[in-house]
């Protein structure tokens, strides 16, 4: 038996108990945090002091540059959760260059997350302005893209139009049979009890309550988008009848049916997160989602427009998010590349099939951008030897 083996470099984990490592040395210079370091420091964070102006009381809290730094770091490396967040910043030395040795909790970065919210608007568009004033913004393409994000809410607890018709009637007559019952209980207990309480309803009573209001609330939900659809139908048959006469012409085929302005006894809606919808995932199968959005300049792969919406389909996304980047890059007090002539060049904008429609390509061109959009999938053909 040949008892020879590859030679390995020396290892010995108890080396590093030994020797000092700081966190601001350890990763590379050109890494993203020192970047952010040096930069979110010179940005007008006003918005976010604001919020602490007025309250003294209480132990005082993160420092807020720290705070913006260490959200805007860890989003860009694509660590979104607030528990993976404050791990981080206890085991990974790009975090801790950050926070140093006073790393908040998964909580604290929670909450200044949900209180500044509408800060982060105006500092992106700082951030876009500086990069444009980089030069990292060309406009020479924007791409446009999606991706379904999962909601935190199960198709386990959704339920169908159809059924919440039935389980309020169920509810309904339980709830009257419950206060019947309470009300034998209650002349019971007054006979027995005198003047001591005895009028409590059952707590089954009250669950029931509370269920039948969720239903409820969750059916208005329904009836309000079926009759937002229904007026949206109504007047796009309207446009087209109006065009029809316009144009000297009648109509072709059977009149269409009377619109229904109720939902369909199949429609459905979740009970913990009611603007979620059910959308196909790209494991082919379907959970309740929110339709991410995001347009990016394509020369330093810098985001100049992010939306989420709860329409599964991109094809009405295409004009919305382009507005938003010609907006933001407006703030930001980036222009658009001129021709010779000194009129403004078309931006090109690319995006894949499920953005085309002949509107939006009609709409796109009058906005002044150049769309490049695939009008179908390319079928695969197998080549034979």
């Amino acid at each position: 038996m040949d008892d020879r083996r590859k030679n390995y470099r020396a290892w010995d984990a108890q080396q590093s108990s030994h020797e000092p490592v700081s966190p601001r040395e350890a990763p590379p210079e050109d890494d993203l945090v020192f970047f952010l370091l040096d930069l979110i420091p010179q940005m007008d964070l006003t918005p976010f002091h604001q919020y602490y102006a007025q309250e003294l009381r209480g132990q005082p809290p993160f420092d807020v540059t720290m705070m913006v730094i260490l959200l805007v770091y860890a989003y860009s490396v694509g660590v979104c959760s607030s528990r993976k967040i404050a791990a981080a910043c206890e085991r990974n030395l790009a975090f801790r260059a950050i926070v140093a040795n006073d790393p908040p909790d998964f909580r604290t970065i929670s909450d200044f997350r949900k209180i500044h919210l509408a800060a982060f608007r105006p500092l992106f568009l700082e951030v876009l302005r500086v990069a444009g004033e980089m030069g990292m913004v060309k406009l020479g393409n924007l791409s446009t893209d999606g991706t379904k994000m999962g909601a935190n809410a199960s198709r386990h607890k959704a339920m169908s139009y159809g059924y919440m018709n039935k389980q309020i009637e169920r509810l309904e007559a339980e709830i009257e049979q419950l206060l019947k019952q309470a009300e034998q209980v209650d002349t019971e207990q007054d006979a027995a009890l005198g003047s001591r309480r005895g009028d409590e309803l059952p707590d089954e009573l009250k669950r029931r309550e509370e269920r039948l209001a969720k239903i409820r609330e969750a059916k208005a939900r329904l009836e309000a988008e079926a009759r937002a659809k229904a007026e949206e139908e109504q007047r796009r048959r309207d446009e087209e009848q109006a065009k029809r006469e316009a144009e000297g012409r009648k109509r072709r085929g059977k009149e269409p049916a009377p619109i229904d302005p109720t939902p369909e006894d199949k429609a459905q809606t979740n009970f913990t997160d009611a603007e979620a919808k059910v959308m196909k995932q790209s494991n082919k199968g379907f959970d309740y989602s929110y339709n991410a959005q995001a347009v990016v300049d394509s020369a330093e792969q810098i985001i100049v427009a992010a939306e989420t919406t709860s329409e599964a389909n991109d094809k009405q996304q295409a004009v919305p998010m382009a507005q938003a980047a010609l907006d933001n890059l407006n703030a930001a007090g980036i222009e658009q590349p001129k021709a010779a002539d000194g009129t403004p060049k078309p931006i090109p904008n690319t995006a894949d099939t499920g953005y085309f429609s002949k509107e939006a390509v009609e709409e796109l061109e009058k906005m002044g951008i150049d769309p490049h959009i695939a009008t179908g999938r390319q079928k695969r053909t197998c080549a034979r030897a």
